[in-house]
């Protein structure tokens, strides 16, 4: 199944597996013993392409296969809905009543995306945990950041996200105190999900957007550098053929393990207006 899902399609890079630190292509089974064998395993996602979502399930079934126990934990639960998460699973629910008893973001997030994953995690008996963090302690951040209570960021991780929130923004940078709270927000988020990580007694899975599971500046960072494995789902584009070529504005050879190269999902610019 893996085989299938990565199987080259007519662009160069599509459907193709690149493990970074090795500087070659590797095929589905090769990423899957080491995700079968890595304490946290990270999926990045693009968070409107279908195509990332069903690579994330057909893994995910991979894993189960195997007989292999995880924790699934989702950026799009937020943590403090657990006890609401369990006390519906407890109750028998299904996928639909867990995500409305988990106040999932219906409008935030594209439910039938993730119901699968949902759904994977139920029928395997696999816990079900919240990773994010809670709109109102984010926004509470943004507003005074030393409410993060974490230490200052190293000087490059500090510009690398300005540079990422801009980015979000079609290059409209917030005004200076904004934009500190929402790098504090952001770097708040990645060390809520790596908590959520690190007390969990199983293996994990975290299904999250791909800059929440680069090793230069997201998750990994509040993680130990053995215990991660990041699977970075990565939409091709047009001119770049080599796995190289994704360096220069995208990442570095050290932001992932793998890159996993995918058609783009098809969207207006959202910078267009």
């Amino acid at each position: 199944m893996l085989a299938a899902c990565a199987h080259p399609a007519a662009e160069p890079l599509t459907g193709r597996i690149w493990d970074a630190r090795a500087e070659r292509y590797v095929a589905a089974e090769e990423l899957l013993e080491r995700a079968a064998q890595a304490r946290h395993v990270l999926l990045g996602e693009t968070h409107d392409n279908a195509e990332h979502h069903r690579l994330q399930l057909a893994l995910l079934q991979a894993l189960a296969a195997r007989g292999e126990p995880r924790v699934l934990a989702m950026e799009q639960f937020d943590s403090d809905e657990q006890a609401a998460i369990d006390a519906a699973r407890g109750a028998g629910a299904d996928a639909e009543a867990l995500a409305d008893a988990a106040r999932f973001d219906r409008k935030g997030w594209n439910w039938p995306h993730y119901r699968p994953l949902v759904e994977l995690a139920l029928a395997r008996g696999w816990p079900l945990v919240g990773a994010n963090l809670a709109r109102s302690e984010a926004r509470a951040i943004v507003a005074d950041p030393v409410r993060s209570r974490l230490a200052p960021p190293a000087p490059a991780v500090q510009r690398a996200l300005e540079h990422d929130i801009v980015g979000s923004h079609c290059g409209a940078a917030p005004e200076a105190k904004r934009l500190a709270g929402m790098v504090e927000a952001q770097r708040a988020r990645d060390a809520r999900m790596a908590e959520v990580l690190a007390r969990q007694r199983s293996s994990s899975v975290l299904v999250a957007g791909i800059g929440h599971v680069r090793r230069d500046r997201g998750v990994p960072l509040y993680l130990p550098d053995s215990a991660v494995l990041s699977v970075a789902f990565v939409e091709i584009q047009p001119g770049k053929v080599s796995p190289r070529d994704y360096y220069d504005s995208f990442a570095s050879p050290s932001s992932f393990d793998y890159l996993w190269f995918t058609r783009r999902a098809e969207r207006d610019d959202p910078c267009g207006q």
